[in-house]
């Protein structure tokens, strides 16, 4: 885990409003149809002005913490929202102070490890205090990282 500063970013894709606890539940969950849609081939084909190739997962709205409700947003990184795509949305990902997480392995194992290593971190009151706000992940070929954003430091 390192802190950095987490660039400012544009993300147009598909989203759904769940939680940990509905993502447990069998039947209840929405992020499986919302991870298959994305990784449908072509599904962010006809979005205009990607930044990359990777997939971005972008955590926002949390009702409180990891415990609360949150807005999940799966797609793409773009220069600008000028025309989104019919059913699609749009988040300005603020730029921030987050930590780094590296999600190397096989997934969703990896992946599935560090946000449990975050969970783990926050019920500990582990610093620095995660801000849950809006934190990211980007899906490379190499992995994942995760950009969990943090409580700004009191200096």
């Amino acid at each position: 885990m390192i802190v950095v500063d987490r660039p400012e970013m544009l993300v147009v894709g598909h989203a759904v409003r769940t939680s940990n606890a509905e993502e447990m539940e069998q039947g209840r969950g929405r992020l499986r149809t919302l991870w298959a849609r994305a990784g449908a081939p072509g599904a962010f084909a006809h979005v205009p002005g990607r930044v990359d190739e990777n997939l971005y997962a972008v955590l926002t709205d949390y009702e409180s913490d990891h415990h609360g409700s949150y807005t999940q947003i799966v797609g793409v990184a773009v220069r600008s929202a000028a025309a989104l795509p019919e059913g699609m949305v749009a988040v300005r990902v603020p730029g921030v102070q987050a930590l780094k997480l590296e999600a190397r392995g096989p997934m969703p194992g990896a992946l599935q490890e560090v946000w449990q290593w975050l969970r783990k971190h926050t019920e500990s009151g582990g610093a620095p205090p995660r801000a849950f706000t809006t934190d990211v992940e980007i899906h490379h070929p190499g992995g994942v990282d995760v950009y969990a954003a943090i409580l700004p430091s009191l200096r």
